[in-house]
């Protein structure tokens, strides 16, 4: 891949578009199956509290937040207080548990979404027909391959900023790196490693808090490009990365 193959638009800010990859009902879904909660019996101040730490996240990487996503917000913090509401047994006994109505939408999306995977699995004519003459990646290995949501990522993302050193205030760097950079550099990587990298890899270990968004985005924007794939060997397993 040489210099100046990939470009990004210049002097735009830079925001990538949420909706390209899930929904908020998509987004509950997986920090329910992350939590292992039963989604009969949701935990609605973890699931809230979880779900606005996900927006905050997307805030500080500049997302363009669809608005279906701060409704859903609005739903949850108003679940929330209704629980938080003080009542007598016989209101109890009437009124409809608050959660009802999120969890029939959350059980009707998730039928049809798995529908939706069951159809994509499905052979195709001329596909699963002839064989594969490519080589796999590591000899005597055959690799399950996952695909890793945009929540796995920022999970992923959450556990690097973790360990990323807190800057000093005192000292002034002038860092003009971008996202065009972080593009590049990526792509050449994996052109010279020829071989999927484990997500945390492409983090330098000391990076600053900017260095990592700023990856990031640029993982989103070769994603985003069908330049890279994003995979685990298991739902919540290490995310590794491969060129297209």
């Amino acid at each position: 891949m040489s210099e100046g193959d990939f470009h990004l638009e210049e002097k735009q800010p830079y925001t990538f578009r949420l909706e390209t990859f899930e929904g908020p009902l998509d987004l509950l879904l997986h920090l329910i199956q992350k939590n292992e909660m039963d989604i009969f019996n949701i935990p609605i101040a973890v699931i809230t509290e979880q779900y606005m730490d996900y927006l905050r996240l997307m805030k500080t990487l500049d997302l363009d937040v669809a608005g279906e996503y701060l409704l859903m917000a609005s739903t949850l913090l108003h679940i929330k207080s209704r629980m938080l509401l003080p009542q007598t047994s016989l209101e109890e006994e009437e009124e409809e548990d608050p959660r009802a109505e999120l969890v029939r939408r959350l059980l009707e999306y998730q039928k049809y979404k798995m529908a939706a995977t069951e159809l994509i699995q499905r052979p195709m004519l001329g596909r699963d027909v002839f064989i594969r003459l490519a080589q796999p990646e590591e000899e005597g290995a055959e690799e399950e391959r996952i695909e890793a949501s945009l929540f796995d990522l920022m999970d992923a993302l959450q556990k690097v900023l973790q360990r990323a050193k807190e800057e000093a205030f005192h000292e002034v760097i002038l860092d003009r790196l971008t996202v065009e950079d972080k593009v590049q550099e990526i792509l050449l990587l994996l052109q010279r490693e020829k071989r999927s990298l484990p997500f945390h890899l492409l983090f330098p270990k000391e990076a600053s808090r900017r260095v990592i968004v700023i990856t990031f985005l640029a993982i989103l924007e070769l994603v985003k490009a069908k330049w890279i794939r994003v995979f685990q060997a298991a739902p919540f397993d290490t995310i590794r990365i491969s060129p297209v």
